[in-house]
């Protein structure tokens, strides 16, 4: 009876969290512009205006390119850091790691906040790069930790191996260790490309004037009035940030199986 019990409360709880979304994602293909049950028929029309809307483009092109960067500059500071910080011992190595991923304990929007008031102190505007650094100082962290925790498994002696067979440190990295790591990297990138196409409390902070990312552009919309073309993107939104990491885990599973580690 209490496991029942246990069953029914985790089934309320998964339907209370994702429920809405389920709403949302049917309120898309509605064919009414009000969003209302019963459903007045089946289309895609919402997805063709979404389409033919040149505001929700922009802000979609933004955000593919902020995230794709952001994934880009993450994964190769977190895989170096990750290096220096597992393979080698450098003074004060736990004092950094916990200042790497420090960002994860500090809440968002105090970070946002701090690293505003830091660049306007110094002389720095709100611009696409500042956005572009918050994101990478929001998302380092968690390809650092992806990246260490496979680091850790990989057995030393396979890298000392191909070093006394006449390998360079380079030649072993790249033949060697990145090979081995390719699956955590894999997470790790699609992993900051989805947190950086998601965000949007330190992006509204960060975001320069006329510039907008598809949440910040949602959230625009909302102001005005509940239109069902903000359905269509909350599915399409829904399908980038639960897609991309189940394929990062499939994409990681893969590798890993490839390896052999």
């Amino acid at each position: 009876m209490g496991w029942n019990l246990i069953r029914l409360y985790a089934v309320l709880v998964y339907l209370f969290m994702f429920l809405p979304v389920a709403v949302v994602v049917l309120l898309s293909f509605n064919a009414s512009q009000f969003g209302a049950f019963p459903m007045a028929g089946f289309s895609t029309r919402w997805f063709v205006a979404l389409w033919e809307n040149d505001a929700v483009m922009r802000a979609f092109r933004t955000s593919l390119a902020l995230g794709l960067l952001c994934a880009v500059i993450s994964t190769t500071l977190g895989v170096l850091a990750s290096l220096a910080l597992v393979r080698y011992r450098i003074p004060g190595r736990n004092l950094i790691t916990t200042v790497l991923i420090a960002p994860i304990l500090v809440p968002e929007v105090v970070l946002a906040v701090a690293l505003l008031l830091f660049l306007n102190f110094i002389g720095i505007g709100r611009s696409f790069p500042m956005l572009l650094a918050g994101h990478v100082i929001f998302t380092l962290p968690f390809v650092i930790l992806v990246v260490q925790a496979r680091l850790v498994g990989i057995r030393r002696d396979v890298e000392e191996a191909a070093l006394s067979l006449g390998a360079s440190p380079r030649q072993t990295f790249f033949a060697v260790t990145l090979p081995l790591l390719m699956p955590a990297v894999a997470a790790g990138a699609l992993f900051a490309f989805t947190i950086s196409f998601d965000n949007i409390t330190g992006t509204l902070f960060w975001k320069p004037g006329g510039v907008e990312t598809v949440p910040t552009q949602i959230f625009a919309m909302l102001r005005h009035s509940i239109s069902p073309e903000i359905n269509a993107l909350g599915t399409v939104m829904i399908v980038l940030t639960v897609g991309v990491p189940l394929l990062g885990a499939a994409l990681a599973r893969r590798l890993a199986m490839k390896s052999g580690v």
